[in-house]
């Protein structure tokens, strides 16, 4: 992996514990300066509120809870963003249809892809 994420502030939404420490570790590997965590809707309401992000990993399914408030906040920002699912068609919301979805379980190279095609980066 490359250091692609070197400088970069990310904000990963994440809801189950195991997948959220999977992508830190994926992040790490990558660079990432600095790595904000949310898993609820207001805890990253709040963080958007407050911080400024590079881009962010957004679960579309935060405990039966949709995340689209968290998309239009990050979108309202112009921060880029993909989806995280498990499901097949939880991300494809009206007026997010063109937004990358990695579909869960996904392994390290298709955050990397992700992150890759959100930031533009080659």
């Amino acid at each position: 992996m490359t250091k692609m994420l070197s400088g970069r502030h990310i904000l990963v939404v994440e809801d189950e514990m195991m997948v959220l420490f999977l992508i830190e570790g994926i992040l790490e590997d990558l660079g990432c300066t600095s790595v904000a965590t949310a898993a609820t809707v207001e805890q990253a309401l709040a963080m958007i509120g407050t911080q400024t992000f590079d881009a962010a990993m957004l679960d579309s399914n935060l405990n039966g809870v949709r995340s689209d408030r968290v998309a239009e906040a990050l979108d309202a920002r112009g921060v880029p963003f993909f989806f995280s699912t498990g499901y097949s068609d939880l991300a494809k919301k009206e007026g997010y249809r063109e937004r990358h979805v990695l579909k869960k379980p996904f392994q390290p190279e298709g955050v990397e892809a992700s992150f890759r095609r959100v930031l533009s980066v080659a």
